[in-house]
């Protein structure tokens, strides 16, 4: 089985052109939890597949974190399939990707930088209080497409002064928090100046911190425009890199969320592991 491993400012990807060969869909969650392991296997955020379109789209990407879990959407990661899908003839340009949470546009800006349209978002609450260890947040919660990717941001000014270890407690715990009832992922986000923050993601799925997320870049530029904390563009510094998001906003809801950022091929090869191809 031949594999392509790429990465969208670190954060990385295993991806399998299920168009070129083929292969039962159902084996992918299994498929995602041996190859993303990084110390017996290829080891990656997330696993991608390239399959055939279901409506009018060039193509259609799934996408499976580490953990085998099936993912709505992956902001990186489609901008990482936009490349495959044009450097393997796929698309142009500029294409239309099927995902589970709805249809994203891609396009090519530069040979390594890509921008993708991310789905417009179907929930905003910009004040969910959730308590911790006896300490209340106050979160953002939207929800990218529909179904939509649950993030929650939170505005922390010294979150990257803090321990590291009792940040990932503090992700995780409020990943789990009863106020999400679908889970959600965690952003701190440091708010430089209004058209620069700085911050991270604990990511579902993974379990972890990610050294970038891109629907959480979304996610964050859309809670910040309507807290009136930034403009209609803003650079976001994560720690694999920076990305910009670009958006509309009107009437308390926002729109048109464009993610920019580079794109990385890591390796091509074959996969021989023999704990997973027998």
């Amino acid at each position: 089985m031949h594999f392509t491993k790429m990465n969208g400012a670190g954060n990385d990807f295993i991806l399998l052109d299920a168009i070129a060969e083929p292969f039962d869909e159902a084996a992918a969650p299994a498929l995602a939890r041996a190859l993303c392991d990084r110390r017996r296997s290829i080891g990656a955020d997330g696993l991608m597949l390239v399959t055939r379109a279901e409506g009018d789209a060039d193509y259609r990407m799934r996408f499976y974190n580490s953990d085998g879990s099936l993912g709505e959407m992956c902001g990186n990661g489609a901008r990482c399939i936009a490349r495959y899908g044009y450097e393997n003839g796929l698309s142009g340009e500029t294409q239309r990707i099927e995902t589970t949470a709805g249809l994203v546009t891609g396009q090519r800006v530069t040979k390594r930088l890509y921008k993708v349209r991310l789905n417009d978002p179907s929930v905003i609450d910009l004040h969910r209080s959730v308590s911790v260890g006896g300490t209340a947040y106050n979160c953002a919660y939207i929800e990218l497409g529909d179904p939509g990717i649950p993030h929650a941001i939170v505005l922390m000014p010294d979150w990257d002064e803090r321990d590291h270890d009792m940040l990932r407690a503090l992700g995780r715990a409020l990943r789990f928090a009863e106020e999400f009832p679908r889970g959600a992922n965690v952003s701190f986000v440091k708010v430089v100046d209004v058209g620069h923050v700085k911050a991270i993601t604990y990511e579902r799925g993974v379990e972890d911190f990610t050294l970038a997320c891109g629907t959480g870049c979304g996610s964050i530029a859309a809670a910040l425009r309507l807290l009136g904390l930034s403009g209609d563009e803003l650079a976001i510094s994560m720690p694999g890199g920076e990305l910009t998001v670009s958006l509309t906003a009107s009437g308390g809801s926002v729109q048109d969320i464009y993610l920019t950022g580079p794109t990385n091929v890591v390796c091509t090869g074959d996969i021989l592991d023999e704990d997973v191809m027998g």
